[in-house]
């Protein structure tokens, strides 16, 4: 195990770790933002149905794209790796705007909107015309996702959250110039801005790693020891990532699938991005958390001790804070006074945000988990893991909504969590294989 020469503190993990957590803090006020105004548009509750709907496709269609900032972040180390990782995100970025394109194709929309999904017509235009605004929003995720890993990997991931700030400044003035200036609906409104704010953002973020990708096309592949990546190494190492992040997402319309078919449908598809949007608030901090394992880890398996004490620090600071927003009257406040929805809309949505309470918590751990199984170049089980996730939330979605006759949006918060606990558990053999083998006991 090679020796740690600059030892690691907490104060440093905090250091590298807060621009991260401010980036996707940053982002997790997105979701309430849109939502806010769209609640004060007209028809809110068929825009929030629509919109929660339109995003969700565009997410399940940007999935394989999702995990290249962890691919960017562990193998972009000289001037070979990265041409090669580029040509990959390219390539992946034809693919699923291209699929994107398909879905826009009205006679498989209607299918999807209508005999799959079960959107009333209305609810189903609205849909449209916001996944035709996200049009450039899937690839335009990949791309600043692959050249936020290589700002990660150049310990400059301060310039990741000056790009965060362009994203929410051209989203946030795009969204209230829609509002205020247009007739746009408030569906529109939401896919417009996010397309906008992303699109603004990958541009400066790939101008802010400028420097970084000078180093690295300076740095001969002579110059690594790692032998060299090809096409088919790449593939070998992400595509259990991508596969990954297609179960994960895959999550959301499946859940919206199920809402549409359950009790108080409507109000289950109009409180569930809020209530989404919420929890992604304390998660984002755990999510930021798997880059920086990956960056400060490189290799050497003798500041595990470290990583994992701030895990543990971070997972009960998280778990905390959700717990305070559930359980007072902060919720309420939350709900009603920032995201704009009616009374009865937040009544409902407080029991679903309190089944989800201890999901923040358990996004770090798993972050934790894949952080190492990722150093380790031993993906495969995280695809394993997410699949029984997935799975499990598919049993219970059955069972609670269809067989049960649940609330959708009770039904669907059990769901979440217990397909969560599965996969966090099923982590937990292959996470301690690797630690035996990479840190033999003295």
């Amino acid at each position: 195990m090679p020796e740690t020469k600059d030892p690691l503190t907490d104060r440093k993990v905090l250091l590298f770790w807060m621009p991260l957590a401010a980036t996707w803090l940053m982002m997790a006020t997105e979701g309430p933002f849109l939502a806010a105004v769209i609640a004060r548009l007209p028809a809110p509750k068929f825009n929030l149905a629509a919109y929660g709907v339109a995003f969700s496709l565009a997410v399940l269609i940007e999935a394989p794209i999702i995990m290249i900032m962890s691919a960017s972040t562990a193998l972009a180390h000289d001037r070979h790796s990265y041409v090669q990782l580029r040509a990959y995100l390219f390539t992946l970025n034809a693919v699923i705007t291209g699929v994107m394109l398909v879905v826009l194709i009205p006679p498989v929309f209607q299918f999807a909107a209508g005999r799959v999904i079960g959107l009333p017509p209305d609810v189903a235009r609205l849909t449209y015309t916001a996944c035709a605004l996200l049009l450039p929003w899937p690839a335009a995720i990949g791309f600043r996702r692959f050249y936020q890993g290589i700002l990660i990997r150049s310990h400059q991931t301060r310039r990741v959250a000056y790009g965060t700030v362009v994203r929410l400044s051209a989203m946030g003035l795009t969204a209230l110039a829609g509002a205020l200036l247009t007739s746009l609906p408030g569906a529109a409104v939401g896919g417009l801005a996010l397309s906008v704010g992303v699109t603004s953002e990958s541009l400066a973020v790939r101008w802010m790693a400028s420097g970084s990708i000078r180093g690295l096309l300076d740095t001969p592949r002579e110059a690594s020891a790692r032998p060299p990546l090809t096409p088919k190494s790449i593939h070998r190492f992400y595509y259990p990532l991508a596969l990954t992040s297609i179960l994960s997402l895959g999550v959301h319309p499946m859940t919206t699938f199920f809402l549409g078919h359950s009790r108080m449908a409507l109000e289950s598809l109009a409180v569930m991005p809020v209530v989404n949007s919420l929890v992604f608030i304390f998660r984002s901090m755990g999510l930021s958390y798997q880059e920086v394992v990956i960056a400060m880890m490189n290799g050497d398996w003798g500041v595990y001790p470290r990583l994992r004490r701030f895990a543990i620090l971070l997972a009960a600071a998280v778990a905390a804070g959700m717990a305070l927003m559930a359980f007072t009257p902060a919720s309420m406040l939350w709900f009603h006074k920032i995201s704009g929805l009616t009374p009865e809309l937040s009544r409902f949505a407080v029991v679903p945000a309190r089944i989800l309470v201890v999901i923040p918590a358990m996004t770090v751990l798993l972050s934790f988990q894949r952080a190492l199984l990722v150093t380790s170049e031993h993906t495969s089980p995280i695809t394993a893991a997410t699949a029984i996730e997935v799975g499990g939330i598919f049993i219970l979605l059955l069972v609670t909504i269809h067989f049960l006759g649940a609330v959708g949006a009770v039904g669907a918060a059990v769901a979440m969590l217990s397909g969560r606990v599965l996969s966090n558990t099923y982590l937990i053999s292959p996470c301690a294989r690797i630690l035996r083998a990479r840190i033999p006991r003295s």
